[in-house]
């Protein structure tokens, strides 16, 4: 009979163990991190396709106005962490008060995500115009901007810097 050296009857050493583990914890922080971008990129086309829906909505809220199409009574320029009436909300008045519009709004504030004090939402409208923005989860300077000038873009601006602070509203 063929005898095995006392190495192969010990199995795997400690220090080739510890290498082991130490090559699989690499590559698990690499997958780790590239979930983690994926995850930001995923969340900002929620937050386009949420304003995208959301300019279907005002434009049915504007045909449907009883006697002359309009887009409500006019709301100033107003930004905030969410959406709401309280202290540091927005966006919950009027048109933006609208259920359907209210909701779409909402998924993109919510999509956007990060830390409750930064401007997430901006908002106005008159009778004829309206420009609402939503901060991009990938860079808090930038914002996700429509207008009803079929205008939808990212702007480098956030609050109601994105958008112009006199009639009508539109996208910088």
């Amino acid at each position: 009979m063929h005898k095995l050296n006392r190495r192969e009857e010990e199995g795997f050493t400690l220090i080739e163990l510890l290498v082991v583990i130490a090559i699989i914890g690499i590559l698990a922080s690499v997958v780790l991190g590239s979930l983690n971008a994926a995850r930001t990129k995923g969340a900002d086309a929620a937050i386009k396709a949420n304003m995208s829906g959301l300019r279907s909505s005002l434009e049915t809220y504007y045909d449907s106005t009883t006697g002359a199409q309009s887009y409500g009574v006019a709301t100033s320029p107003m930004q905030g962490s969410k959406i709401g009436t309280g202290t540091g909300e927005a966006c919950a008045v009027n048109v933006w008060a609208d259920g359907t519009t209210k909701s779409g709004l909402q998924k993109a504030v919510d999509n956007a995500g990060g830390v409750a004090a930064t401007i997430k939402v901006a908002c106005a409208n008159d009778a004829t115009s309206y420009a609402v923005a939503v901060t991009l989860k990938s860079d808090i300077t930038k914002s996700f901007c429509v207008d009803n000038s079929s205008n939808a873009t990212v702007v480098s601006a956030i609050g109601t810097a994105a958008f112009s602070s006199t009639l009508p509203y539109k996208c910088n």
